[in-house]
């Protein structure tokens, strides 16, 4: 009988594996297709890696992104567990020789895009003797995935070629229509009571936090903030167009802050260059497009901005999880405006087929929702994923600063009133400039200076009156007309209030927010802290970090391929000096332990040893 937990021991390092893993893994290796959905950090890799090792013949991982296979493989080699990056990044000679390696037996997992498994199947790949097939990011391949890609799509003929080897599908993100597309066309052999594993999207260490209505230079100026408040600390900004993200990265240089952009624009050279440098944290903060993040493996990741409204949950999801992947505690910051809906229903308006552009359409309506939400936002989160929640999370926004409701029933008439006198052919933002008696050329070209509610308004900042214009639209008293240039119109609701009828409760808004303070914050994750009260502790983390860094550059791969911040911060709480009292902290394996063992045991000794 396989022992799996020996083998969870020995090569990962672990004492016991994570909610749903040993099912999965008992299925996969007794022969059984499975989708796997766990959130980001969630431990999936495990559940194909585990009984890879177990299983006679080697392991093909079907990932999207080179760069996610090249620090998967770097993390398997680490180790001590033979892999092998199988795609177009090697050469002529290096692909000969994976392919003696894989066909004497030598490699357990080969990692692969689709193009290129599709190309050699009926060459190479019938060739070898294969113990399962792993297919990552399988969102991938259903129609309605937010990252679809074509290649995935023709993996349905894995069956036709290969009928007894059990293919494990796995992502972090999909709803219903997502997963029982996934479940279609790769034919899986699964249904609703076996072999479909859904594990909590609950990410505790993630703190959610909303800014509505931010104008541009109040959101450039909260990230400058922010960002020195987290000076040490990778992070991501993810932003709706190219040109934002360039002149964001533009904008954070200027400040002294290491900030690289990232879209498909870039040559792919320029891409390749700015990822290595963000995975060796030679560069602090990426500004990018949904195009980056699926190949990151990075597990410290301490933050993630969204400069823009993400077009989905599922996208929204995906992209905060790439921060706290070590379960330590991270932040993540989504700026939410009008103009952001705006776009994103232009975009989605100018393409596809109806069908999808409903879909799409209800996507981004449910984020949009999420964004004005004046609940716990870990639960809309939660139950958006069909996952419960009956409690308040006590780490998001919402939580930290319930809304109060009062009678907003003027500002709703001012609002409403200046739509009426502009004929209802003003944009939302317009309307705000109207009320706060902001001059610009549109005003003056129509000659909204000389409406009686110009500068009525001057009691409230932009933002506060762009959050309760949001708030009027979300309770239906005002909406958007894409058809007449996003003009805004008064539905007979909001006549209602112009004409005294009806009043209206409102959320009093924050004025802009401070950045949060730079210092560690009581979650309810069982992870073990630095003391922020130990100044030793704090020499010796610096200590044992730069003796990583050190090691990562000899040895050319991340930092966080030797050990993550998580393994780390054990260092320093346990302080081992032994290789064998080294060998006992989680995440670290029997082939890390004899390799680095000696190193950090010997650094600990010379630290105690000045110490006392």
């Amino acid at each position: 009988m396989i022992n799996y937990f020996t083998i969870l021991t020995k090569y990962f390092g672990y004492d016991s594996f994570r909610p749903l893993q040993r099912e999965v893994i008992e299925r996969v290796a007794g022969g059984g297709d499975c989708l796997v959905l766990m959130p980001t950090g969630g431990g999936k890799s495990l559940c194909y890696q585990v009984p890879a090792l177990a299983l006679e013949g080697t392991a093909v991982v079907i990932s999207p992104l080179i760069s996610l296979m090249k620090d998967q493989v770097e993390g398997l080699l680490s180790n001590g567990i033979p892999a092998a990056v199988y795609n177009s990044s090697l050469s002529t000679e290096e692909q000969w020789e994976v392919r003696r390696r894989s066909l004497g037996g030598e490699v357990k997992l080969i990692y692969v895009s689709p193009e290129k498994l599709l190309a050699e199947m009926q060459t190479f790949f019938s060739h070898l003797r294969l113990s399962l097939f792993a297919i990552d990011e399988a969102h991938c391949i259903s129609q309605w995935g937010h990252d679809f890609r074509e290649e995935y799509t023709q993996l349905d003929v894995l069956h036709e070629f290969f009928p007894q080897t059990p293919i494990l599908a796995l992502t972090a993100t999909a709803d219903k229509i997502t997963r029982k597309d996934i479940v279609t066309q790769l034919k899986l052999r699964v249904d609703d009571q076996s072999g479909i594993f859904i594990s909590s999207f609950d990410r505790p260490n993630l703190s959610l936090n909303v800014n509505k209505g931010f104008t541009k230079p109040q959101k450039d100026s909260y990230i400058i903030r922010f960002v020195r408040a987290h000076s040490d600390a990778p992070g991501i900004i993810y932003c709706l167009s190219r040109k934002n993200v360039e002149n964001l990265s533009r904008y954070l240089q200027r400040y002294g802050i290491s900030a690289l952009p990232y879209h498909a624009g870039l040559t792919a050279q320029e891409r390749s260059a700015t990822q290595d440098k963000f995975r060796n944290d030679e560069v602090q903060v990426v500004c990018a497009t949904i195009a980056f993040g699926m190949g990151i493996d990075k597990s410290n990741i301490r933050w993630v901005i969204h400069y823009n409204l993400p077009k989905s949950m599922e996208s929204f999801y995906q992209e905060i999880g790439r921060a706290g992947r070590d379960g330590a505690p991270a932040e993540t910051v989504l700026f939410y405006s009008l103009q952001d809906v705006v776009q994103l229903t232009g975009l989605i308006e100018n393409g596809e087929d109806e069908g999808q552009r409903r879909v799409n359409m209800d996507k981004l309506r449910r984020m949009q929702q999420y964004a004005e939400s004046t609940v716990c936002r870990r639960r809309i989160l939660l139950n958006y994923f069909n996952e419960l929640s009956a409690h308040d999370c006590h780490n998001c926004d919402i939580c930290a600063h319930p809304p109060v409701r009062r009678d907003g029933t003027i500002e709703a008439q001012k609002l409403l009133s200046a739509a009426v006198r502009t004929d209802c052919h003003a944009s939302a933002h317009t309307l705000t400039d109207i009320l706060t008696g902001t001059p610009n050329a549109t005003i003056r070209r129509n000659g909204y200076d000389h409406l009686k509610t110009y500068g009525a308004g001057k009691e409230h900042p932009a933002h506060v009156w762009n959050d309760y214009m949001l708030q009027l639209l979300q309770m239906g008293y005002a909406e958007i007309e894409y058809d007449r240039y996003n003009a805004v119109s008064v539905t007979p609701l909001g006549w209602e209030v112009l004409r005294g009828k009806r009043q209206v409760e409102l959320c009093d808004t924050a004025e802009e927010k401070p950045a949060p303070k730079a210092k560690k914050r009581e979650l309810h994750v069982e992870i073990p802290f630095l003391s922020t009260n130990e100044d030793t502790d704090r020499r010796l983390h610096e200590k044992l970090k730069q003796l990583r860094m050190r090691i990562a550059k000899s040895e050319r791969v991340p930092a966080f391929v030797v050990f993550n911040d998580k393994v780390l911060q054990l260092l320093v709480m346990h302080k081992p000096t032994t290789v064998e009292q080294f060998g006992q902290i989680s995440g670290i394996g029997e082939h890390k332990k004899q390799h680095y063992g000696p190193a950090f045991t010997e650094a600990i000794k010379e630290f105690m040893e000045q110490k006392t």
